[in-house]
């Protein structure tokens, strides 16, 4: 029992850091009611956490080179406790979105380490088992995230998603400080700071632009201003990255097809397949009046099926080609997500079961390579960074797909209650209902026409999903064509599996297989 330990505590970890990117989804109501947050800010909760983790990813990896995953581990850890005491202690919506910025970091540390740590702890057939539960542990979290926080924000109140993590973090600090053995520390690395920094901010100068085009509009001066900031950060950054002799992430990598098609296919991969259940989650509550707990079970089937069928893709597919099950699997994700636009106004939430089961099909075909042909289109070389850009350009697409989802949503909710004549002069309807205030919203109409209200409502939710569906769906198949057509098997790499070693040469190489 006492050489499990070491997986224990990275388990834990590893689940804590995954289940809090979804984990919050079904709060999101009942946080705006207790914060009186904006929709913005609604969307800076979810989102802040997963930019702070993709941004910082990359860096803390060279960094854990340098001071040993271990301790960068260790401390991301306390971190990231502190840090969820401090969301549950918040009381005001700001205080709630910088508490998870700093969440984020922690789980930054966390995730740059997990791989390199097991690699460490575990040979031969025990690495195998260690890196198969691991994997493991990532599918179910995906699944229980959804169902937990349906749970604590039930029974107890939101505050208890991010308070439930302090026991979690406390025995695997304890499990991790007494079992765990330090990775190899390699002083020829350095942290790229400067390629971090313009990095971050072009993320999230991005993300904020985007988040302002939905308030404000695409053409106003504040969501140009940020746009074109991004841009000039987008150029530092490049400039930079050539000039540095290690460099966080080498744009030679970008410019092989093969990368380049794969990083593109990661984006949309996360965009496509996950930033509309936030949204799906808020009309559950809002619109269709169910509680946190079966709002949460309504996203079980895509987890549950994505879990299901990586475990069959990994079997029968290990040795095709990785444009193929990436292509196909994005292929699906975009049929599901287009089959999703059988919603209406007077449909129930099993009018996306279809969408959602073909949906997690995709996506469990898809995780795995994704993956392993990122480390396998690099040279051996590059292949901690390789891995580490995989998982940060799919973090970072579902960072980006939050606000690019909402934005839609705002904007087609807006102009369908428009159209409906039954708000007219309230100017905040579209923001109230896209934010999950609906009922709130139909409350404060008089009696008399508070069905046509409700009406409105349904189908002004429904039309601003549907329209999300349709342009995450186009989206996918677009990406399923690139992939299938610039990525190729590399010449060093007879299979699409995981290289044997390849992945654990690298201390810093994410190669988790994922269904979020």
């Amino acid at each position: 029992m006492r050489k499990w330990m070491p997986l224990l505590a990275v388990c834990l970890g590893t689940f804590m850091l995954l289940i809090d990117v979804t984990i919050v989804s079904v709060a999101l109501p009942q946080m705006t009611d207790s914060l009186d947050a904006s929709f913005s800010a609604l969307q800076w909760v979810v989102d802040v956490y997963v930019l702070v983790l993709a941004a910082l990813l990359m860096a803390i990896g060279s960094l854990s080179d340098l001071k040993g995953a271990r301790r960068v581990y260790l401390a991301g850890l306390t971190i990231f406790a502190l840090a969820s005491l401090a969301c549950g202690l918040a009381g005001s919506s700001g205080q709630l979105i910088a508490a998870r910025g700093v969440q984020g970091l922690g789980a930054a540390a966390m995730f740059a380490t997990n791989t390199a740590l097991l690699a460490a702890n575990y040979r031969g057939r025990d690495r195998g088992i260690a890196f198969g539960l691991w994997g493991a542990v990532n599918g179910a979290a995906a699944a229980a995230g959804p169902i937990l926080g349906g749970l604590l924000t039930e029974h107890l109140n939101w505050r208890w998603i991010f308070l439930v993590n302090l026991p979690v973090a406390a025995l695997a600090l304890y499990v991790g400080a007494k079992y765990l053995a330090g990775s190899a520390i390699r002083t020829d690395r350095r942290v790229d700071l400067p390629g971090t920094i313009s990095f971050t901010l072009v993320s999230t100068l991005l993300i904020f632009a985007l988040i302002r085009a939905g308030d404000d509009g695409w053409g106003a001066t504040s969501t140009l201003l940020l746009f074109g900031g991004s841009a000039l950060a987008l150029v530092v950054f490049v400039l930079v990255e050539r000039g540095r002799r290690d460099p966080m992430l080498d744009l030679a990598l970008l410019r092989t097809p093969s990368f380049g098609g794969l990083m593109a296919g990661a984006v949309v991969f996360s965009a496509a397949a996950f930033a509309n259940l936030v949204f799906v989650s808020v009309w559950a509550q809002s619109v269709l009046d169910l509680s946190p707990v079966k709002a949460g079970l309504i996203l079980t089937p895509l987890s549950g099926m994505s879990f299901l069928a990586a475990g069959l893709a990994g079997r029968f597919l290990a040795n095709a080609a990785p444009q193929w099950p990436i292509g196909i699997g994005l292929l699906l994700i975009g049929a599901g997500t287009l089959l999703e636009m059988l919603l209406t106004g007077d449909s129930g939430w099993t009018a996306l079961l279809p969408g959602m089961i073909v949906t997690g099909v995709g996506v469990g075909i898809a995780s795995p390579t994704l993956a392993s042909a990122a480390l396998a289109a690099a040279p051996a070389s590059r292949a901690g960074m390789a891995g580490g850009a995989a998982n940060t350009f799919r973090q970072l697409g579902f960072a980006v797909g939050i606000p690019v989802v909402g934005a839609i949503l705002a904007g087609a909710i807006g102009r369908s209650l428009d159209d409906s004549g039954t708000f007219a002069g309230t100017e905040s309807a579209a923001e109230l209902v896209t934010g999950g205030q609906a009922q709130n919203l139909i409350a404060g109409v008089p009696e008399q026409a508070r069905a046509a209200a409700t009406s409105a409502v349904e189908d002004a939710y429904a039309a601003g999903l549907d329209q999300v569906f349709l342009i995450s769906g186009l989206a996918a198949i677009a990406a399923a064509v690139l992939v299938m057509l610039v990525v190729r098997r590399s010449p060093e790499q007879p299979e699409a599996g995981m290289p044997e070693g390849r992945g654990f040469e690298e201390p810093t190489a994410e190669s988790a297989v994922r269904t979020a």
